[in-house]
């Protein structure tokens, strides 16, 4: 169940009142674990392209060509995970969910954003019904 907008508000100044107080505490309790989770992920992805390039130099100077291929396949998808990983990444104090103080700041301002944009595209809708109207 979502909260009402003045639930939100209260949340997010009891956020900052904390914030302000004690950060350090604060960033104990926003839910580091994903966020060191998907660091350490995106390393480990990082290793395996590195690993990838020995494999295609290696078949490459072996002449074989299977172990070329493998090694390319093993940087596609290294690079996937580096990408998907770095782009999934909460930064510190804007974790949505990541924990009780999970920022989800942006996601309502982004909502804002998407719900104004559909009203300016309702608007226009019925101008336009108004105006083939008469």
């Amino acid at each position: 169940m979502p909260l009402s907008e003045h639930e939100q508000r209260m949340l997010e100044q009891m956020e900052r009142a904390l914030y302000a107080e004690d950060p350090k505490f604060a960033t104990a309790l926003e839910g580091s674990g994903l966020r060191t989770y998907t660091r350490r992920r995106v390393y480990q992805a990082i290793a395996g392209f590195l690993v990838g390039i020995a494999l295609l130099m290696a078949g490459m100077v072996a002449q074989w060509i299977w172990i070329s291929v493998v090694g390319f396949l093993v940087m596609l998808g290294c690079a996937v995970l580096v990408v998907t990983g770095w782009r999934k990444a909460p930064r510190p104090g804007s974790a949505p969910g990541a924990g009780p103080l999970g920022g989800g700041l942006a996601a309502r301002r982004q909502m804002r954003q998407r719900r104004s944009m559909m009203d300016r595209i309702e608007q226009r809708w019925q101008r336009r019904r108004d105006e083939q109207g008469r």
